[in-house]
């Protein structure tokens, strides 16, 4: 079979090749903006609620229903990452997620607002795609620090887009987050397709081929499971903390507007230094480490946050140093778990974060569930109790891995299939 390495176009950037540290900063960018649809529906549920004059449980559906797509996403686009070029696919997504932003904005009631959430969800997927890119423009060395850059701008747009819509949705009404993220997301994609480097895909499965992969590779890879499950267990906590403090901030304890939710996010800034960090400790200790010290953070975050429910000076206080804890043990655990599974098989890396994201996006959707109803049952320490039954599950299941010795690399499977000969 003739080897792609020697039919590449002109123009295309081969797997490892050099590249400007611009482009890698720009990938950042591209994946807080996109992140950031999936969060800052989190900061304007009970702007949604009284706009819209529905109950404050139903109208974090809008929350659950992103996430639910952005799983749902994870699952039927990435995949498309190792079979179509990077920058068409990016481009496409980033002006069909703009679409979709502008019909949520001009949502007449709840239902149609859900659906148009779920839509947003699916099509918002770039920072999975661009991941896998981003390693393979850069020596095995350097992929735990660029995912951890990479990381860096999914938190920024974490961070400033749950500021912003809460800001925004106080001052303008609701619509106003959406309005301004499909201006951002259809701005992004002009912008991408002017400076994104042309890459050439590993992979000439044909599509129901690519959808079947993730599942094998869940099956085959022991590694991958575990990564996934850390990060299904983590995630679930940190959403459901993220869903019930809007709650919290906005009920009676503290009595503020959905502008507090946003700048008790922007609080957790701190986050963005700690995954270039991470990232490097990955590179020199391994994931296991970096893995059980971010699952005791989270922990000891659960615990934090418990004060939170006490309200005034002192809740603050614990709502600041718990979210941040909370977020700094949850991004860095991603990092590591990243690092793990990109090593198993270089000519899958879409299709292995298909599979890893999906089950995270999962945790998480469930996560907002499980949190907004615990906060109807139990209040603020029920959510809190819930963290810390998902990471003691993760830590459970950590205690029983199988270790490498410290520094070890993990395997590279070799390509199997139809697209062995097509791996760079």
């Amino acid at each position: 079979m003739t080897d792609l390495r020697e039919s590449r176009p002109a123009g295309v950037v081969q797997d490892g090749a050099p590249v400007s540290r611009r482009v890698i900063l720009l990938l950042a960018v591209v994946c807080g903006v996109a992140v950031g649809n999936v969060y800052f529906p989190q900061a304007i549920g009970p702007t949604v609620a009284a706009g819209l004059g529905v109950s404050p449980d139903a109208a974090a559906l809008t929350v659950t229903a992103v996430q639910f797509g952005y799983a749902a996403g994870i699952f039927l686009l990435v995949p498309l990452g190792d079979r179509i070029a990077h920058r068409r696919l990016i481009v496409t997504l980033l002006g069909l997620t703009g679409l979709g932003l502008l019909a949520a904005g001009a949502a007449p009631s709840l239902g149609p607002l859900v659906g148009a959430s779920a839509l947003i969800g699916v099509t918002t997927v770039i920072a999975p795609i661009a991941g896998p890119l981003a390693v393979g423009l850069v020596p095995e060395d350097r992929r735990g620090a660029v995912s951890g850059t990479l990381l860096s701008g999914s938190i920024g747009g974490m961070l400033l887009s749950r500021t912003l819509g809460g800001t925004l949705g106080q001052w303008l009404g609701w619509r106003a987050p959406y309005l301004l993220a499909a201006v951002l997301a259809l701005a992004t994609a002009a912008l991408l397709w002017r400076v994104l480097p042309r890459t050439s895909p590993p992979s000439r499965q044909r599509y129901p081929a690519l959808l079947a992969e993730p599942l094998r590779l869940l099956r085959a890879e022991s590694e991958l499971r575990r990564s996934c499950f850390y990060q299904a267990m983590v995630f679930g906590g940190f959403s459901a903390v993220w869903t019930g403090v809007a709650l919290l901030l906005t009920g009676s304890a503290y009595g503020m507007g959905a502008r507090a939710v946003g700048a008790l996010a922007l609080v957790n800034a701190a986050t963005m230094l700690c995954t270039p960090y991470a990232g490097r400790a990955t590179d020199r200790r391994g994931p296991d480490a970096v893995n059980l010290v971010s699952m005791l953070v989270v922990l000891a975050a659960a615990v934090v946050l418990v004060f939170g429910a006490l309200g005034g000076t002192g809740g603050m206080v614990a709502l600041v140093v718990g979210t941040l804890l909370l977020d700094i043990g949850m991004q860095s655990g991603m990092v590591a778990n990243q690092v793990r599974f990109y090593a198993l098989r270089p000519e899958a890396r879409s299709r292995l974060n298909t599979a890893y994201m999906t089950c995270g996006y999962l945790g998480g959707s469930l996560g907002s569930w499980a949190g907004a109803r615990a906060y109807a049952a139990v209040g603020w320490p029920g959510v809190c109790a819930l963290v810390a039954v998902l990471v003691a599950a993760a830590l459970v299941r950590h205690a029983f891995a199988r270790r490498k010795p410290r520094g070890a690399p993990a395997p590279v499977r070799p390509a199997a299939g139809p697209e062995a000969s097509a791996a760079p």
